[in-house]
């Protein structure tokens, strides 16, 4: 699993900083996640191939998560794309990309396919052969969505010595992977269990921007390997958060603590702050495997 930080700062671009994109490469997928001003010269800044783009999840509709999206949309258009491009975000956002590709005469060569959000509660909205995507309902100002990833199981894996051992055919090898019980040579069932070993641990990842402190959430993201998790403030200017309907750095680490996950990753930062440090240090006092995001920043986690 691999996430790459395209913009991670609140409220306006700024020379040195991008408001929040991210790309999340999980399972042979390539998806963007919220798309902020700037967001196409990040992608092509960090060499991210545009025609693997096919799913985009928008959090909400302030325009630090989203204005970049029509002019991706467009640009996908110019370098003659042809594949769908699926698009995931509250209600509203067919009618306002629909408006402004109508308004500039620049209807797509592609498919547009919106699904668009609605449910105050956590529902699946994406689920393959490989991964399910969930939406995590966010308490803030408009309606907004965290996004969590889970891959599912996959094939286990094969004890070639037991196979041999036990005597079975090549031929049900398959089989085995997928986790069934088979008859070797012999003409006797033999255990899954006792040929094959589990395979590798599927991955999950949680989005989490933007949002005030919301326990609720705890329940959907419980035991996730990775959460990003929005830190507009610090403790110092915690007054702020609930009227803006932010967080601070403390208040994810607690989400973090009480949801067990494995990593948590800071990001959504006010421009207030020179020292990003003071995130990491103030985080630590709750939950220790922080991470922070910086634009530009490549985690990988296996």
């Amino acid at each position: 699993m691999k996430l790459t930080i395209l913009g991670c700062y609140s409220a306006t671009p700024r020379v040195l900083t991008n408001p929040t994109a991210q790309v999340l490469e999980i399972k042979n997928h390539m998806f963007l996640i919220d798309c902020g001003e700037g967001t196409q010269v990040q992608l092509r800044k960090h060499k991210i191939k545009f025609n693997r783009i096919k799913h985009i999840f928008i959090s909400h509709l302030h325009g630090d998560h989203f204005f970049g999206l029509a002019g991706l949309i467009s640009t996908f258009r110019l370098l003659g794309r042809e594949t769908d491009l699926h698009i995931f975000g509250p209600k509203g956002i067919k009618e306002i990309i629909t408006l402004q590709m109508k308004l500039a005469d620049s209807w797509t060569n592609y498919k547009l396919v919106f699904h668009e959000l609605t449910s105050e509660d956590s529902k699946l909205i994406y689920d393959d052969e490989d991964l399910e995507v969930y939406t995590i309902p966010l308490k803030h100002r408009v309606y907004t969505n965290g996004f969590l990833f889970k891959e599912k199981e996959g094939d286990r894996k094969l004890d070639i010595n037991a196979v041999e051992t036990h005597k079975i055919n090549i031929a049900y090898y398959r089989k085995l992977k997928q986790g069934f019980d088979v008859k070797n040579d012999e003409g006797k069932l033999i255990k899954n269990s006792v040929v094959t070993k589990p395979g590798t641990k599927p991955m999950s990842y949680a989005f989490c921007s933007d949002t005030a402190f919301h326990e609720s959430i705890v329940t959907v993201i419980k035991n996730t390997d990775v959460l990003y998790h929005e830190s507009t403030f610090l403790e110092q200017h915690e007054k702020l958060a609930d009227p803006t309907k932010h967080s601070t750095a403390k208040q994810a680490a607690t989400i973090a603590k009480m949801a067990q996950v494995k990593t948590l990753i800071l990001g959504h930062y006010s421009t207030r702050y020179d020292n990003l440090n003071d995130f990491k240090t103030e985080a630590q006092t709750i939950f220790k495997n922080v991470k922070l995001a910086k634009d530009g920043k490549v985690f990988e986690f296996i």
